[in-house]
C-alpha cells in the first residue's frame, strides 16, 4: 500500500461503519436513499484561523466535524454521514491517534458515520474539510429565508463564549487568571462546539426560517433578514450570556460588540410565529436546550437594530468575523 493508503487503513477504515463506505476501499461511497431529501453542507477548519496550533488534535476533529452538524441542526434534518478531506504537513500517530479517536467517537455519537474523503500533504498550514449530508422529509429543510413580520427572534444557549474563549487562549482576558471554572468553560465553548441537534425537529416543526451562528450573531441574524427581505429589532439585554460572559462585560475585559459579533458559537438562530413560540420552549426544554426571544421581525430592508436598556440603537462597528 501507499503512504496515504495506509494512513487511511490505520486511522480512518475503523471509522467507516456504514455499508455504504465499502471499508473505503473505493473511490466513492453510497448513500442509500429513503425518499428524504439529502441535504448537503460543507465547512473547513484552518490552522491560525479556526483552531490554534497547538489546540489538542482530539478537540480539532470535534470541531471539524461538529461545525458541519450544527448546520445541519439548524436546517432541522438528521444527520447521514461525511465525507473528510485532510490535509497534513507529516503523518505523525501521536496526532493523529487521538484525532481519529475522537472523529470516531463523534461519528458514533451524532450517528453520522464516515463515508470516505481524501488525504493529502501540504506545505502549509493544517486543514480539516468536512461535508456533511443530512436527511430531511421532502420540502421540510428549513432555510434562510422565509422570516415574515411578526416572527420572534430565537436563539438557543448563550452568545459570545466562543470568542471570549480565543481571547484567553490568546492571553487578552487576564480577568479570569483566578477563574479556573470559568476560564476552562470558554476556552471549551472556543475548542469544541455543541451542535443543537436535540433541536433539529422543533426547527423543523416550528420555525420559519433558521440557520447556526458561526460568525457572529449580529452579522448572522442580518444575513437570515438579507435573504428573508426583512429586517428586525433585538433588545440587546434580552440576549443569553454566561454568567462568566457577563462577568467579562461588567467588568471591562469584554465589549457587547465583541459578544454580539464575536464567532464560533454555533447555536441555532430561527424565527417563529408568535403562535408557534410556547411550543417551540416546550420542545426545547424537554430536548433539554435553552432558548431565548430576543427581539421580533419586523418589514424593511434595514440592516437589524440592537436597542440597549435606555431604548437606544446600539451602533455596532462589526457585525461579524470576516474570512477576507
Amino acid at each position: 500500500m501507499t503512504g496515504e493508503d495506509s494512513l487511511i487503513a490505520r486511522y480512518f477504515r475503523p471509522l467507516a461503519t456504514d455499508p455504504g463506505a465499502f471499508d473505503l476501499t473505493d473511490d466513492a461511497a453510497i448513500l442509500k436513499q429513503k425518499g428524504d431529501d439529502i441535504v448537503v453542507t460543507t465547512d473547513a477548519i484552518v490552522e491560525g484561523v479556526h483552531f490554534l496550533a497547538d489546540d489538542p488534535p482530539d478537540t480539532i476533529a470535534r470541531k471539524a466535524l461538529r461545525v458541519n452538524l450544527s448546520d445541519l441542526a439548524a436546517k432541522g434534518t438528521e444527520p447521514a454521514g461525511f465525507v473528510l478531506t485532510l490535509a497534513l504537513r507529516e503523518t505523525d500517530d501521536a496526532w493523529l491517534t487521538p484525532f481519529a479517536h475522537a472523529l470516531g467517537e463523534d461519528a458514533a455519537r451524532f450517528q453520522c458515520p464516515l463515508l470516505g474523503g481524501d488525504t493529502v500533504a501540504t506545505p502549509g498550514p493544517l486543514m480539516i474539510s468536512i461535508t456533511a449530508f443530512g436527511r430531511v422529509l421532502p420540502g421540510r429543510m428549513i432555510r434562510r429565508a422565509g422570516a415574515e413580520p411578526g416572527d420572534r427572534v430565537v436563539v438557543s444557549g448563550t452568545i459570545g463564549d466562543a470568542a471570549l474563549g480565543l481571547e484567553i487562549l490568546k492571553g487578552r482576558a487576564a480577568a479570569l487568571a483566578s477563574d479556573a471554572a470559568a476560564r476552562d468553560m470558554l476556552v471549551g465553548r472556543y475548542r469544541i462546539p455543541q451542535p443543537r441537534m436535540a433541536l433539529a425537529q422543533a426547527v423543523r416543526d416550528h420555525a420559519t426560517a433558521a440557520m447556526d451562528v458561526s460568525d457572529g450573531l449580529a452579522g448572522d441574524l442580518a444575513k437570515l433578514c438579507a435573504a428573508s427581505g426583512v429586517s428586525a429589532a433585538i433588545d440587546a439585554a434580552s440576549v443569553p450570556l454566561s454568567d462568566a460572559a457577563r462577568a467579562l462585560l461588567a467588568n471591562g475585559t469584554a465589549s457587547i460588540e465583541s459578544i454580539l459579533s464575536g464567532g464560533d458559537d454555533y447555536e441555532i438562530l430561527c424565527t417563529l410565529p408568535e403562535n408557534r413560540f410556547e411550543a417551540f420552549a416546550a420542545a426545547a426544554s424537554l430536548a433539554g436546550v435553552a432558548v431565548r426571544s430576543i427581539g421580533t421581525v419586523i418589514a424593511g430592508p434595514a440592516v437589524p437594530s440592537f436597542i440597549d436598556a435606555q431604548g437606544r440603537e446600539m451602533a455596532l462597528k462589526s457585525l461579524s468575523y470576516s474570512h477576507f
